[in-house]
Order: C-alpha cells, then sequence, then structure tokens
C-alpha cells in the first residue's frame, strides 16, 4: 500500500458525533469530494485550534490526510462563519438544521462529487444567514432546488404527466407535481394558483415574487415542498418537523 495521501478541499459541516473522549468525527459536503466523514482529533479539548471552526454550518478550507476507514482533518481555516447568526436565531436556525439534513441525505454517496449541492448549500446558507428573506422561503427554495438538482425537479405549472401547458389546479406528489384533468390520479389535491406560482418563483430564484405572496400561500407551498421531499427521500427528515413557520 502505498503514503497516506493528503488532499485539500473546502467544504460545510453538516453534524458532528462525538469520539472517545476527545474527538469528534465530522460529516461534511465539499466541493471537489461530495460527502465525507472526517476525524478531528482533539476538538473537543479547550486548547485545541480549530474545534470551533468544525461546527454545524460552518464554511472552511480542510487540509485532510486519507485514512483507512476514516480520513483525519489535519488543518481547518474558516471561510464563512454563517453558524452563529444562524443559531441565534431559532426559526433560521430550525430552517438551517433541516437544509444541512437535506443535504446530507441526497448525497447518499460518500465521496461522490458533487458541487451543485455544494453550491447550492452554500447559497442558501448565506442567505438565511444574512436574514434578508423569511427563513421559511429560504428552506422550501433550498427543498426544492436541491430536488431538482437530484434529478426530482417538480413541475408547478405544465403537466408533470404529459407536459400539457399549464398551469394546472392539480398536484400530485408521486406523479412529480402538476398535473391536468386527464392526468390527475386519485389523492391529487387542489392548492391556490398563487402557491404553485410561489413555488415556482422559489424554484427559479424570483425572490421579489415569493416575497410578495401571501402567509397563507407560503404555509401551503412549505407543505407542498415538504411532501414532495419526503416522498423522494422515502422516509422524512427529523428536523422538518421542529421548522418554525410563518
Amino acid at each position: 500500500m502505498g503514503p497516506v495521501g493528503l488532499y485539500r478541499d473546502e467544504g460545510v459541516v453538516l453534524r458532528t458525533q462525538k469520539l472517545g473522549e476527545a474527538d469528534r468525527i465530522i460529516t461534511l459536503l465539499t466541493r471537489e469530494h461530495g460527502r465525507i466523514r472526517a476525524v478531528a482529533k482533539g476538538v473537543r479539548r479547550t486548547k485545541s485550534k480549530f474545534g470551533a471552526r468544525l461546527e454545524p454550518f460552518m464554511h472552511v478550507d480542510l487540509q485532510i490526510y486519507e485514512g483507512r476507514s476514516l480520513d483525519i482533518v489535519q488543518q481547518a481555516e474558516s471561510l464563512a462563519t454563517y453558524g452563529e447568526r444562524i443559531c441565534a436565531d431559532y426559526g433560521r436556525y430550525t430552517a438551517g438544521t433541516a437544509m444541512l439534513e437535506t443535504a446530507e441525505r441526497l448525497t447518499s454517496e460518500e465521496n461522490e462529487p458533487a458541487v451543485q449541492h455544494f453550491l447550492l448549500l452554500v447559497g442558501g446558507l448565506r442567505t438565511l444567514a444574512d436574514g434578508a428573506q423569511p427563513a421559511s422561503l429560504v428552506l422550501d427554495a433550498f427543498l426544492v432546488r436541491s430536488l431538482a438538482v437530484a434529478g426530482y425537479a417538480a413541475s408547478f405549472e405544465d403537466c408533470a404527466q404529459c407536459a400539457r401547458p399549464g398551469p394546472h389546479s392539480y398536484f400530485n406528489v408521486a406523479a412529480g407535481g402538476a398535473v391536468c384533468p386527464d392526468c390527475r390520479p386519485p389523492g391529487s389535491v387542489t392548492p391556490a394558483a398563487e402557491t404553485l406560482v410561489l413555488l415556482s418563483a422559489l424554484l427559479t430564484g424570483d425572490w421579489a415574487a415569493a416575497g410578495a405572496s401571501e402567509a397563507r400561500h407560503r404555509r401551503e407551498a412549505s407543505g407542498l415542498a415538504s411532501a414532495y421531499l419526503q416522498w423522494h427521500l422515502e422516509r422524512g427528515l427529523r428536523s422538518l418537523p421542529l421548522v418554525e413557520r410563518g
């Protein structure tokens, strides 16, 4: 076996778990290496040089050794400290936690490059930390865009089954989104037209249209986005029920 490799990458800390008396296993979504798990030795000691940099929501530049089972963090430098601003507000914190869990679940294969997921997560956390947009809208935008990146883009206008131009009045999670009357499966729902317009705006990044939406349409959009996500994940997110909705 050759010498242990050393590589450098940037990543977002998704979660941490204790290991032994002083170490942690850090799960990260990185730009070049996708989702990885690495041991950060001694970070739970008060004298640790980079313990605070390896907390959830942190965007860091890393130097990592390739280990036989788990990689080992050699160095970590902060690129953006989103955690402090996100954790200072309950609504932002719960939304951010759901974003981290979604990113981890949609990048299920370790060490598989996931650049689009990484860039989407960094942009989402930056927007969430800035506080210029409501946390629930940032989360829902992240959910529908993450699903699109993963190959599960929902249709919010044309029929998801036959592509008949919309808008259409029916929505079915299993069918892929909006459906026309001819393709409507049993169990389809009839959301407000404004709700589907909002979801389309969140998917395309039209924050002006999203910001002009009413609270009732935001709540309905959140329900559809959550249901669509959980359908494709096949089991629910632990963090989603805790999200504070406006």
